[in-house]
């Protein structure tokens, strides 16, 4: 007997065995069940992913003796001549190779008014639909849309785009999804069981990762391992036989830019290339990681479902020293690289270059961060650490301009032409004790719940007004007990993630707690429905402007300070 690669051998004969696409298969249950079937389903998906597999089970459910049924028993012969595809009433065509119009018609349109010879339904399964010609497509519009009572098409294709809208019409449409790496590596181990092969857990995870979705792909990659390694396989095998690169080497490149460290980075990038590594899968890789982290950022469930709990857990730490902002940005700058290495010789020249150019923009500090260092400085607070230290990149000393009279609040945090490493200044404690003095807050009298958010907002107009424009953005929903519910509409994300900024909330609950005259906690949501809110009109007090402006300007304490910490120049305009 010839022997019979592991995707076909392993193919899904039931429902049940069709993995990572739940939400298809039950919907096909119930409609056995239900006795609601359509005349023509469309099957749309990446390769490798199930579709004609689904497209069999759902042939056999149908027609099986046993049938119509969920669970096809697979014994009788009409399931094993769909199974091997030599069934007559189960026909099975390749779009690709039969694209005229005249070989639709003798195919398919001449045959549909013959009832079937053995089981209940006659039913034709075309794979990549989307080759048909657009005359093909004609001629098939009309049975397609009005087919005899026993007749049941089943289309596949990766390119619905292609699909005259038309057919799409006339179809109930599937989307297969690409598979997660998770389930890939569960369904190689079982296949690695039942071959008595020693398949080591990090092995199964590279395949998966490698396989991009695809669980064909997954299975003749682990039939080409077994056949260059025997029944045992290791991760280095993986590494070697296909030239990935390891998860835990890419973690470590990224993990050195993020540290700034742009020697390890360097080093570790020629080692790779040294290896003999395509430098551009490795940047591909190393895109996948950043977005990574980024879906770790935004929802660690769903990337504790993609990879499991252990890379989870793994990338929710490094995640921790990245912010969203900073991971969009490097995605933006990695992109832009790989699609210049497509077409470079000197690929690792690009390589570097996107990789110090990576550190120096992880090396900048934010307009944010400089307001927050200089509040936290107003207020007589221990300025938080700015920007990240990169050792082996020069830097420019910024120049901090003089700021215009009146400062609106920024719509969304910009990035300030400051690339400067952190610096802390020693402050005396009488410096300390006069700035505090200096800007220590009036006591508030307090408001009830009704008026508490025209007097929040008056109060952050004099305390912080840079964040008046997104305080104001948003309404207060609700005081619920101790927790102060503030609504921001969909399109005001960016708003609420800089209200909840550290600096920002503790200002917030401070105030909301002395016009309450109770501790308050504030909670910021998104929510559907609600208006941008209006900016307050609360009058303000303009000071008379000093005699010379530039003089008091420069020897204000706080600019000083400022000035020390980023290591700044003043200049008049």
């Amino acid at each position: 007997m010839s022997y019979e690669v592991f995707a076909r051998k392993y193919r899904p004969q039931n429902f049940d065995q069709v993995v990572g696409q739940d939400h298809i298969t039950q919907t096909l249950k119930n409609a056995i069940e239900q006795q609601r079937l359509a005349h023509a389903y469309l099957f749309v998906g990446p390769r490798g992913t199930g579709k004609t597999s689904t497209a069999r089970i759902l042939a056999k459910a149908l027609n099986c003796v046993k049938g119509p049924t969920v669970h096809p028993c697979g014994v009788c012969d009409v399931c094993k001549e769909i199974a091997a595809g030599t069934s007559f009433n189960v026909l099975e065509y390749d779009a690709a190779s039969n694209t005229q119009v005249d070989k639709v018609r003798e195919m398919i349109l001449e045959n549909v008014k013959y009832a079937p010879t053995a089981g209940r339904y006659k039913m034709y399964i075309i794979d990549e639909v989307h080759m048909l010609s657009a005359g093909s497509f004609n001629a098939l519009l009309k049975t397609l849309e009005e087919p005899p009572p026993h007749v049941i098409f089943l289309f596949a294709t990766t390119e619905v785009h292609k699909l005259p809208l038309t057919i799409i019409s006339r179809c109930q449409r599937f989307d297969l999804r690409r598979i997660p790496a998770v389930l890939i590596a569960k369904h190689l181990q079982y296949i690695a069981d039942k071959e008595k092969i020693a398949l080591d857990e990090a092995a199964a995870q590279t395949i998966a990762r490698g396989a991009e979705g695809g669980l064909r792909d997954a299975e003749s990659m682990l039939d080409q391992l077994v056949a260059f390694c025997g029944d045992k396989i290791a991760d280095a095998d993986v590494l070697s036989v296909f030239g990935f690169t390891a998860q835990e080497t890419v973690a470590k490149l990224c993990g050195a830019m993020i540290a700034g460290e742009a020697r390890a980075a360097l080093t570790l990038l020629h080692e790779q290339a040294e290896a003999g590594k395509d430098l551009s899968q490795l940047m591909s890789d190393l895109i996948e990681h950043l977005r990574d982290l980024l879906v770790s950022k935004a929802d660690a469930q769903a990337i504790v479902a993609e990879l499991g709990s252990v890379t989870a857990a793994l990338l929710q730490a490094q995640a921790e020293q990245i912010s969203m902002e900073q991971l969009l940005e490097l995605i933006d700058q990695f992109a832009v690289a790989e699609g210049r290495m497509k077409w470079a010789p000197n690929k690792k020249l690009h390589f570097e270059v996107a990789a110090i150019k990576a550190i120096q923009t992880l090396g900048q500090t934010t307009l944010t961060e400089v307001i927050e260092t200089l509040t936290a400085l107003r207020e007589g607070k221990e300025p938080p650490v700015v920007g990240k230290p990169t050792s082996n990149i020069e830097h420019r000393t910024p120049n901090i301009e003089r700021p215009a009279r009146a400062v609106a609040a920024p719509t969304q945090p910009t990035r300030a032409a400051i690339s400067a490493p952190a610096a802390r200044v020693e402050e005396t404690p009488k410096q300390s004790a006069t700035v505090a003095a200096k800007d220590e807050p009036a006591p508030l009298a307090t408001v009830a719940d009704d008026q508490l958010w025209p007097a929040l907002l008056a109060e952050i107009r004099k305390r912080r007004p840079l964040i008046l424009s997104w305080m104001a953005s948003g309404t207060l929903l609700e005081v619920r007990g101790n927790i102060c519910v503030i609504g921001f509409p969909k399109d005001q994300s960016l708003a609420k993630e800089s209200v909840e900024r550290a600096a920002n909330r503790k200002l917030v609950e401070d105030v909301l707690s002395q016009l309450a005259g109770r501790p308050l906690t504030l909670q910021c949501e998104l929510r559907d429905g609600l208006a941008v809110g209006r900016m307050p009109e609360i009058p303000e007090t303009k000071p008379e402007p000093p005699s010379d402006p530039m003089a008091a300007f420069r020897n204000d304490p706080l600019i000083k300070k400022a000035l020390e910490i980023f290591k700044g120049d003043l200049h008049s305009g």
